[in-house]
Order: C-alpha cells, then structure tokens, then sequence
C-alpha cells in the first residue's frame, strides 16, 4: 500500500464497517415485536436468535438483510476495480482484488463490533457469507453445501458455521486465481479467522457435548449459541 491508495483504502474501510454495523437483527426484533433481541435467549443480535424470539419470519428477514449487508460494499469496490481493470492490459495490470476484500473484511467487523450498540454485535457468519458469494460465488456454495450437510446431520449451528468458515479460505484459493495474491489471501483468511474466534465458546460446548442443537432452548447467560 503506497501513500497515495492510502486515503482510497481508509474509505473502503469506513464506508464497509458502516453498512456492516447496521444491526438488523436488533432493529427488526425492535421494531416489529418491541423487545431487545439482546434480553433473548443467548443474547445475541444474529438471525439464530432471532428466531428464539418466536418470530421465524423476522429471523429469515434478518438473514437477508445482514447478508445483503455485507455484499454490498464488496459489489461496489469490486464492479469499480472491474472498471479501472478493463481500461488497461492484463498483463501488464492485473486486477486489484485487495480493495472488494477489504471491503468483506470490514463489513464483517462492521457486524461483529457494531459502532451501534457498543461494539457487541454478532458473530459474521451472515454476512461473511454475502461478502463470500459476491467475492467467490463457486467457493461460498461449497461451503454452503458443508454447512447444510453438518447441520442436517448435527443440527448444531455453530459446528456448520465453524467448518463452513475455515474451508471457505482452500476453495476461494483453488477456484480464483485473482485471490491467490498473498493480500487478498489474507485478507479473506483473516475473515474466516475471525469467525472461529468468535464461535471460541460454542467450541468449548461442542467439545464438552453441551453445545445446544438448533431448536432446544439454553439460558439467557449462555453466551451466544452459534448464531449469524
């Protein structure tokens, strides 16, 4: 990074981390039901939760929104690198994809540190998988197979989301050649990184077998059960 793509970057960052703390999730629950989706079950604003709270519909919504969330930002800076990209040689200018992967990095901060609601939000598994599919389409299907897979199997949440994230990463890298550059690798890996971090205590249950399964009720101290 020279300093004059600085600047450049440094929106990218901020307008990402923006779209990405809009907390749907709390907002929708609020909105439509008039509770604090955060007083409900594990306490966390994903759509997992969010469907604890009765509302079915309102947790699929949430889903959308904090998918959508996340592939915004990428669309943008994606389609104007395409942009720059088709104004000059391929040899000699080889796209830039570090600028659509940073945008997925932040938007996914975005969810997980809210600005909003004092930096506790969800655990980005949502909206990684927006900014996945705009970024690798071929890779986020796999990893969407692997997550429907373990999930039918286990009905555990966390244990898909957790594989999903960590394959994600080896099929983006096999499947784009414009991704393989150590930036955008990076970048991509640290997304799935941050997602295993945050699922540290539904590994702990998952080992301990008292990981609750998608649908069982666990307490409201519980710290977040496997949620989006």
């Amino acid at each position: 990074m020279n300093s004059e793509s600085f600047p450049y970057y440094l929106r990218i960052a901020l307008i990402s981390y923006l779209f990405g703390s809009i907390p749907f999730g709390y907002l929708l629950v609020k909105l439509f039901r008039k509770q604090d989706i955060r007083a409900t079950g594990s306490g966390n604003i994903g759509a997992t939760n969010v469907a604890r709270s009765g509302a079915k519909w309102l947790a699929i919504l949430t889903l959308i929104m904090d998918a959508l969330k996340g592939a915004l930002p990428v669309w943008i800076y994606l389609s104007y690198e395409r942009k720059i990209f088709s104004t000059y040689d391929f040899y000699q200018f080889p796209m830039n994809y570090v600028p659509p992967c940073l945008a997925a990095l932040f938007a996914v901060l975005g969810h997980m540190f809210p600005v909003w609601l004092k930096f506790k939000g969800g655990k980005g598994v949502a909206t990684a998988m927006g900014v996945f599919a705009v970024l690798a389409p071929k890779a986020i299907l796999i990893s969407l197979g692997i997550f429907l897979l373990i999930f039918a199997v286990t009905r555990y949440v966390s244990f898909g989301s957790v594989a999903s994230s960590l394959l994600f990463p080896f099929s983006a890298f096999w499947f784009y050649e414009p991704l393989r550059t150590w930036p955008s690798m990076v970048l991509v890996s640290v997304i799935s990184l941050l997602i295993i971090v945050k699922h540290h205590a539904n590994i702990r249950r998952l080992i301990n077998g008292t990981e609750p399964r998608f649908g069982s009720s666990m307490p409201a101290s519980d710290d977040n059960g496997g949620e989006p």
